[in-house]
């Protein structure tokens, strides 16, 4: 069911002619005004390389979900379909640094992508969970009916995210104009205007990737660390003396509290107090492996020391819904949910003030 519009002139009392747009044209007026899509979406980034080609446009929504839009430009029907299923495949497996690197460089560096965010939405991303749900939607002036109908069976029958949006060019003299219409109705989300807490409650949040770092390690000698790049390291040099740290395993759950004992030294340089000696990463027996880069400042790891409160397993790892998640090294988030996360680890785990 292809659509067809017609815009009349009440001045005139005729229709107005139909007008061009090149597709060219159309990404860069919607990259500079999202809203003619959806006005609560944020550009990540544009012309994104991707393996088997380039991803017109990458958005984000209220919330942290991802929304892949891709123009029909010259692709067959079967095409543009697999083609920006394919590309919601890619974006789906990417870690949220990767997604900030792409936002920084599309804004020549002005601003990160959580910042970016917290200005548009008023409340803090929930990095851990930016990349859980990924849309997509195809762009065209008009479509064939089977790619309509696959899109319609795909969203209808089993809930994918994919959409059609059709725009129109229509001219009045040297005016243009453009309208749209979505394939199926886009049901916009209604939130809630805030959710920024007052003021930040002074407990700082953590998040420990494990890979190349173990959990295990950083009980055993008291420490957290973070590096392969500045993106990750460079949050750790906020942390004073003093300050209490709540540790979070991503997609895994929170794993310890404690408070800082050493401000952060790259790993070549650190020194644990063991059996009355002072020892180096390379001296200490470790699951993990932390003396990567070490003539790089810029990817090195970075450590900090911590004299542990409460730590559990991995295994023990708590979870639950409201959570607060976020893929930064180190924050300090002003947000709701990490005042319940807060005192919610406080009743799980005793610990009083």
């Amino acid at each position: 069911m292809a659509f067809l519009q017609t815009v009349w002139s009440l001045d005139g009392h005729c229709p107005l002619m139909k007008g061009e747009l090149k597709e060219q044209e159309l990404e860069n007026l919607l990259c500079e005004h999202i809203e003619l899509i959806n006005p609560d979406w944020l550009v990540i980034g544009h012309q994104i390389k991707m393996g088997s080609g380039r991803l017109d446009m990458l958005c984000m929504e209220y919330g942290g979900g991802l929304i892949v839009v891709e123009l029909k430009r010259d692709k067959t029907p079967r095409d543009v379909t697999a083609q920006v299923i394919d590309y919601a495949s890619c974006v789906d497996r990417m870690e949220f640094g990767e997604l900030s690197e792409i936002y920084e460089k599309h804004v020549n560096g002005k601003e990160s992508l959580t910042e970016a965010y917290k200005r548009k939405y008023e409340v803090e991303l929930d990095e851990e969970n930016a990349t859980d749900n990924v849309k997509m939607v195809i762009i065209a002036a008009e479509m064939d009916a089977s790619t309509e109908r696959i899109v319609a069976y795909l969203n209808e029958k089993y809930g994918v995210g994919i959409n059609i949006l059709f725009f129109q060019i229509f001219q009045d003299g040297e005016q243009r104009y453009i309208s749209r219409a979505w394939l199926q109705e886009d049901k916009e989300e209604i939130r809630a205007t805030t959710s920024i807490s007052p003021k930040w409650n002074n407990e700082y949040y953590v998040s420990f990737g494990e890979g190349r770092r173990h959990w295990s390690d950083a009980v055993k000698y008291g420490f957290i660390s973070g590096g392969g790049g500045t993106w990750y390291s460079r949050t750790l040099k906020q942390l004073g003396e003093g300050d209490r740290v709540w540790v979070n395993i991503p997609h895994t759950g929170y794993v310890g509290v404690g408070y800082v004992s050493e401000k952060a030294v790259m790993a070549k340089d650190i020194r644990f107090l063991i059996d009355e000696k002072e020892l180096g990463f390379q001296e200490l027996k470790t699951e993990g492996f932390y003396l990567h880069s070490l003539d790089d400042a810029e990817k090195a790891e970075y450590v900090v020391k911590i004299q542990w409160l409460k730590t559990v397993t991995v295994q023990e790892a708590v979870k639950e819904l409201g959570f607060f998640g976020n893929q930064n090294t180190v924050c300090r988030p002003q947000d709701k949910k990490w005042d319940f996360t807060v005192k919610r680890l406080k009743e799980i785990w005793n610990i009083e003030d």
